[in-house]
């Protein structure tokens, strides 16, 4: 099949297109010359245009421009070492198969990793922009979806354990990744800017050298928060060994939900509060309006859960409005990525606008219709964990921020640190 042809199918279709792919004989040689390689070159390419020619900015730090000589090397090693590491990947997937009720087969799963990997090499020339990045973020977490469901195809595992499969190879690629992207730095030369080589530029994440010579960062920077994701990936491949050495799927099924949960939730474990600390953060009247309605839940994986609570109010005519408290609890580091990412971005139309911000030190998100009694929503994160959206009908932008700000956001803010394990 074409490659352009298999790009879209694998991505809009994955369902029909995995017996498609389960029956083809195509060999390892064709699959990584012909598909890999062209499809792994996107990122670092992306990578070294906008590093070196339209230039990087890091929050608290400033910006910079990547040397040719150190972008071009990066961008070999990189490519490189990505070719290295779907092809191990395979040879993970297809050691595990059997703990899984699965059948071991070297050829089914290089197929698996590799069109599986396809949303995120896709999505790699986002990269050029690091504003753009999150949503190449984003396709990485869609190709999970699209392993889940070529598991059972390719590897012949049952489908009720799929779930445990799935996570136990993504802990395995994460360490991989982590391991290709510190392999990476190194040769690279970002090395350079831990040890200084940004020292010119302000809050270059605190960085100091530890007695055994590791450098360590600010922990409430963003290069610290990377290390402490990174750290929490170390950790979670130990106790995967030692869950593996065991012989027992359901220990490490366990292992690799804990592991997962720490990594999502920014190098910790962090166990959402209870929906009776959330509730009493929804009013009986808001933005001018009584509660006619609302619900409460916590809901989730070990490791990985959630709690919500929500208020419906409205005046029985023409303003409706929906106020969400979300404690995203196991997802909190990717609600941080965001935040020390920087994320910012504004757009405007005939109909209405929508801006993304930072606003004394929260991200926020607003969106607004030009239109009379148009819909509006108001969303703001708090302490990188609580996310509180208030959406309405015929109620303005203005009267929503101000409801919001009514509330006892710092309150809520303090709570940040409970549930938190490390």
């Amino acid at each position: 099949m074409p490659m352009m042809d298999r790009i879209k199918a694998i991505c809009l279709k994955p369902n029909a297109e995995w017996p498609v792919i389960e029956a083809e004989t195509t060999s390892t040689r064709d699959l990584m010359i012909g598909y890999v390689a062209p499809l792994a070159a996107i990122t670092p390419i992306a990578g070294f245009v906008g590093g070196v020619f339209i230039g990087r900015t890091i929050p608290f730090i400033g910006s910079y421009h990547v040397p040719l000589a150190t972008g071009l090397t990066l961008a070999v090693v990189t490519y490189v070492l990505s070719l290295v590491g779907v092809y191990v990947l395979s040879l993970i997937i297809s050691a595990l198969a059997p703990s899984f009720g699965g059948q071991k087969s070297n050829a089914q799963a290089l197929k698996v990793a590799v069109y599986a990997y396809t949303p995120a090499w896709v999505a790699g020339v986002l990269t050029v922009f690091t504003s753009l990045g999150i949503l190449a973020i984003i396709a990485s977490f869609y190709g999970l979806y699209v392993l889940y469901l070529g598991l059972p195809v390719l590897m012949k595992n049952p489908k009720e354990k799929s779930l445990g499969y799935t996570i136990v190879i993504i802990i395995c690629a994460i360490v991989l990744w982590v391991v290709i992207g510190a392999v990476g730095a190194a040769v690279g030369g970002a090395g350079m800017l831990a040890r200084g080589g940004l020292a010119g530029l302000p809050h270059a994440g605190g960085a100091s050298a530890s007695p055994s010579g590791a450098v360590q960062f600010d922990k409430d920077s963003f290069l610290g928060r990377m290390q402490a994701m990174g750290q929490a990936a170390q950790e979670s491949s130990k106790k995967m060994e030692e869950a593996q050495k065991s012989g027992d799927p359901n220990a490490q099924a366990q292992a690799a939900m804990q592991g997962l949960g720490a990594l999502l939730g920014g190098g910790k474990r962090v166990d959402p509060i209870g929906i009776d600390q959330l509730k009493p953060f929804v009013p009986a009247t808001f933005a001018g309006l009584d509660k006619t309605g609302g619900s409460a839940e916590k809901n989730g994986m070990v490791g990985l859960a959630v709690s919500k609570a929500e208020g419906i109010y409205s005046d029985h005519a023409k303003k409706h409005v929906t106020l969400e408290i979300t404690d995203t609890g196991g997802a909190s580091g990717l609600i941080g990525l965001a935040g020390w990412m920087n994320m910012q971005g504004e757009r405007e139309d005939d109909n209405g606008f929508e801006k993304t911000d930072k606003v004394d030190g929260r991200l926020t998100h607003e969106k607004g219709s030009k239109r009379p009694g148009g819909s509006n929503e108001f969303t703001v994160v708090l302490g990188d964990r609580f996310i509180v959206a208030a959406r309405g009908d015929g109620v303005e932008l203005p009267e929503l921020k101000s409801a919001v700000a009514g509330l006892d956001l710092g309150k809520l803010e303090a709570l940040k640190s409970v549930g938190v394990q490390k």
